[in-house]
């Protein structure tokens, strides 16, 4: 990216939050706002992906590729017609790393070595000041979802925590003397039928979600587990409602290990806000598609129930976060793949270089009256709320 920003005539800074990458183009109209068009760096270990690097098994299963297409799309079309001496304020191209959240027992080391603190990329990002002079932004992300239709914006998101669990048990002879040991994999099972057994108590507005899964299940076959690790996200549609769920699970892991007489240790970590988009820029944004797709490929589309950290953003600033199409296959599965390149990467960037142009031409009057707005926290409010997330509990049945 730095590279390829560079060559624009650009002058990237690199290395931000270990691999984002910044560029600003300012505006030669005068004075404005500072718009932020983003585009995430992320792949997904997904197993039988047909184009997984051999290597790693990361694969480009989400359309983040497209995201990044667009990003640059976008920053080429508006350079070269040197739409800045037009403009009122101040573009930022800003490639964005980790909005995924995989890989957490590898940020939760990263974060411990002092290397991180907050493990989503924006949430990093925002900690560490580089969308302190930013006001609004946005980014295109890629749906194939039929019911999306070819462009469209949703109402919300999901918010999340984020949890790693791990029971402590005694290790002891399978065969020989199984009785002598304390089973951790068996007091993780008991947790994970107790957390299946409250899902019947989230209601259904709250659209909460629970997945945890196993990392670590035991050392060898014919040792009783001492040592058993979890992973799960706890997802929701309003900060409450996440928070209540949490306490609901937490009582469920420590369920397994009363009943076997283990010790877990419940680490929640700050996962992603839920998310709203600035109906301003969705009125924009719509206009800008129903004239390039037509009306009739737009959607408004509803909540949906996955996280993403331009729900951080959303907190401390006005953001757009739409879909455009261009993909089939499940979000995730080793059946996504782009089928229609010139929607899923030309469309994007289209959509964005035009988005800058409505933001911030006419003495930057679309940015002015988004960023008019209080939004719902400061910065330093954010990050205090986030801090205040954080927490390692050790319970010993």
């Amino acid at each position: 990216m730095e590279e390829t920003f560079a060559k624009l005539g650009l002058s990237p800074k690199g290395g931000l939050a270990i691999t984002g990458v910044r560029a600003d183009l300012a505006g030669r109209a005068g004075a404005g706002p500072t718009f932020a068009l983003l585009g995430e760096l992320d792949g997904l270990v997904v197993a039988g992906h047909p184009e997984a690097d051999p290597a790693t098994g990361a694969a480009h299963a989400c359309g983040h590729n497209a995201q990044v297409a667009g990003l640059l799309g976008a920053a080429m079309g508006l350079i070269d017609a040197k739409v800045a001496e037009h403009l009122s304020g101040r573009l930022v191209f800003f490639a964005v790393p980790a909005e995924e959240y995989g890989d957490i027992e590898w940020r939760v080391n990263q974060k411990r070595a002092g290397k991180l603190e907050f493990l989503g990329g924006k949430p990093e990002l925002l900690r560490l000041g580089h969308f302190d002079d930013v006001d609004l932004s946005m980014m295109i992300h890629t749906t194939s979802r039929s019911e999306d239709g070819k462009a469209g914006v949703p109402a919300s998101n999901n918010g999340c925590v984020v949890k790693t669990v791990r029971y402590v048990g005694r290790a002891a002879h399978a065969g020989g003397a199984p009785w002598t040991g304390v089973n951790a994999l068996y007091a993780a099972h008991i947790a994970l039928a107790a957390i299946n057994a409250i899902r019947e108590t989230f209601r259904d507005e709250d659209t909460i979600r629970v997945h945890p899964i196993i990392t670590h299940g035991g050392s060898q076959v014919n040792v009783i587990p001492a040592e058993v690790r979890l992973e799960t996200y706890v997802r929701g549609r309003s900060v409450e409602a996440i928070l209540d769920a949490n306490v609901k699970v937490d009582r469920a892991l420590r369920a397994g290990a009363l009943a076997l007489g283990a010790t877990v240790e419940i680490e929640t970590l700050p996962g992603y806000m839920p998310m709203r988009c600035d109906p301003a820029m969705a009125a924009r944004f719509k206009a800008s598609m129903t004239r390039l797709l037509g009306d009739e490929h737009y959607r408004q589309i509803g909540h949906r129930t996955g996280s993403t950290d331009m729900g951080d953003l959303s907190q401390v600033m006005p953001i757009l976060h739409p879909y455009i199409g261009g993909a089939r296959g499940g979000g995730h599965g080793a059946d996504f793949q782009i089928v229609d390149k010139p929607l899923a990467y030309l469309a994007p960037a289209k959509a964005l270089a035009a988005m800058a142009i409505d933001m911030l031409a006419d003495g930057a009057a679309g940015a002015r009256e988004v960023v008019g707005a209080q939004p719902p926290m400061t910065r330093e409010q954010y990050l205090a709320f986030q801090r205040g997330v954080a927490r390692r509990e050790v319970y010993e049945a």
